[in-house]
This record gives structure tokens, C-alpha cells and sequence, in this order.
């Protein structure tokens, strides 16, 4: 890899970000991705402040390589993780599902580098006033939470709205989509979906085999009326949701009680057919469990080799 600014800036050999997956992106995942070179995140979802500073020591005792960790905006904790993370200097955050707004202050204060995933162009103009390091531009072929974007629409129009560094999120699995972003604006990639089967990921090994057996057009995207779409495979669960979403008798809180404690009991508990199996579109083009760094140093390598031919 030649010099790039997003390895400069967050001190990290390859320009690839792990997603911040809700039950998926532990202290163990995150600290492996580091490892090989990338930047690990750990997700702090809805943890508490004390869940979240046994992640991070997790982490830190398995690494010393920079990670992060991953701000869910909305989450009932989140004063309490953005002080866990100012206090055991954490040296990165990103975050997502909300305004940062409220919290950039304290962040920056703590020399903590904020990188704002953003669905949107208003967004990513709006948290580089804010004073965000970079924007993470997330097309709709993402997995779990997604915007109306797609990653090839989004990012040139995002990378020629702002003066900071652009990070690729969505439909990335391989060498040809780190090549592609590159091309579109981008410094550096964020993926989730291909970490899913990473050998490091304790993701329940039959979420692991849903992904490996996963199609092009095996995802669906539900929860549009609820205003939170959410793309998964799939499934008994995803199908009879979608299902009700058409039918206008369905209550909202019936919808919401479908969907809490989805995720979990796919990805924890090993429910796929009940459960969420969230994951992007990309899945379809993964066909092999490998190591972090497998990952991280193959997809660079093709990358590299492609844009040497241009």
C-alpha cells in the first residue's frame, strides 16, 4: 500500500476499518483485525459503561495496535460509553444512528479522532463542520441499519462535498471493491459483512454458515415503516415481517416486539430462522472462512494489482 492519509491519521498499516457490529464486533474481533493491520473496532451498542471497559481492556491486553470503538448514538448508555472511552483513551471512535453533535466537544477534548458513518451528503458536510477527522459513506448494500444510497451513488457525491478523508462502507468484500472506491473518492474502506467469517469471529458458527451460503439476492431490507430499515437474509423471521409491514392492521409496536432481541438471538444464540441475520448484499461473494489478516492483506494485494493496470 502507498502512503495514505487515513493509515497516517489513525496509525494503522492498511486503510480497511472493521464495522462496529452489534454482537458480533468484540474485544477478541477487534483486536485481531489490529492486529493484521487494520483498525478493529468493538461495538459498544447498548452496553453500559462498565460492559464496555471490560471490552476495551479486553482488547487492550490482546493488542498494542490502535483500535476503536463504535458509538451507537441512540444507545440509553451512550453518556456512559463516551466517558469510558475519553477515560481509557481510546484513541478512535466512529458512530452512527444519530446526531454526534452533543459529544464531538468531549471527544476532541480527549484527542479522541471521531469518524461519523453518514448515509447522506447534508450529513457528512454537517459532521465535518462539527469537526469530525472523516466521514464513513455507507450505501444501502451494507448490512443491518442501512440509508437509500447506494455506495456507488454516494460516495463521489460525499468525497466532492468535504475536505476530509472519505472511507468507502458497503458492497466491499474483495480486492475489486477496495479498487472501486478508490476510484470513487475514497482513501480507505470499511467493511462488515466479509469480517462476519473471519476465523477471529465468535459470531455463532451457523450465522457463519448462512453468510457462506449466502446469494446475491438472499437479503431483504424491512422495517421502512418503522424508520429504521435493516437489511438481513432471508428467513422465517425477515419474511413474516416484511409480510406484516404490508399489512396496514399491523401496529407498530407489534413490529418493534418482532423485531427486538432479533439480532442477538441469531448471532449469540445461533437462530437463523427466527432471528436477524443482518449482513450486506456482498454476502453472495464470500465463500471462504479466513483469518484477519487473510482478509485484510488479500483484498489489498488484489487492489493494488488492479490499479497498477489503470
Amino acid at each position: 500500500m502507498k502512503k495514505n492519509p487515513v493509515c497516517e491519521m489513525l496509525g494503522i498499516k492498511y486503510p480497511v476499518i472493521q464495522g462496529g457490529m452489534a454482537w458480533i464486533a468484540d474485544a477478541e474481533l477487534a483486536a485481531a483485525v489490529s492486529n493484521a493491520g487494520g483498525l478493529g473496532l468493538i461495538a459498544a451498542m447498548n452496553s453500559n459503561g462498565e460492559q464496555l471497559r471490560a471490552q476495551i481492556k479486553k482488547a487492550k491486553a490482546l493488542t498494542d495496535k490502535p483500535f476503536g470503538v463504535n458509538l451507537m448514538l441512540m444507545s440509553p448508555y451512550i453518556d456512559e460509553a463516551v466517558d469510558v472511552v475519553c477515560r481509557e483513551g481510546v484513541p478512535v471512535v466512529t458512530t452512527g444512528a444519530g446526531n454526534p453533535s452533543r459529544y464531538m466537544e468531549q471527544l476532541k477534548a480527549s484527542n479522541v479522532k471521531v469518524l461519523c458513518v453518514v448515509a447522506s451528503v447534508a450529513l457528512a458536510v454537517m459532521v465535518e463542520k462539527m469537526g469530525a477527522c472523516a466521514v464513513i459513506a455507507e450505501g444501502c448494500e451494507s448490512g443491518g441499519h442501512v440509508g437509500e444510497t447506494t455506495t456507488m451513488a454516494l460516495v463521489p457525491q460525499v468525497a466532492d462535498a468535504v475536505e476530509i478523508p472519505v472511507i468507502a462502507a458497503g458492497g466491499i468484500a474483495d480486492g475489486r471493491g477496495m479498487a472501486a472506491a478508490y476510484m470513487l473518492g475514497a482513501k480507505a474502506i470499511q467493511m462488515g459483512t466479509r469480517f462476519l467469517v473471519a476465523k477471529e469471529c465468535n459470531v455463532h458458527p451457523d450465522y457463519k454458515a448462512k453468510i457462506l451460503g449466502a446469494k446475491d439476492r438472499d437479503t431483504i431490507v424491512t422495517g421502512k415503516t418503522l424508520g429504521h430499515p435493516v437489511r438481513a437474509l432471508k428467513n422465517n423471521m425477515t419474511r413474516e415481517f416484511y409480510k406484516k409491514e404490508q399489512d396496514p392492521a399491523t401496529s407498530m409496536e407489534e413490529l418493534e416486539e418482532m423485531g427486538a432481541g432479533a439480532l442477538r438471538r441469531a448471532a449469540v444464540e445461533g437462530d437463523v430462522k427466527n432471528g436477524s441475520v443482518m449482513c450486506g448484499q456482498i454476502a453472495g461473494l464470500i465463500h471462504s472462512e479466513n483469518s484477519c489478516r487473510e482478509i485484510i492483506e488479500g483484498i489489498c494485494l488484489e487492489a493494488d494489482a488492479l490499479l497498477e493496470r489503470c
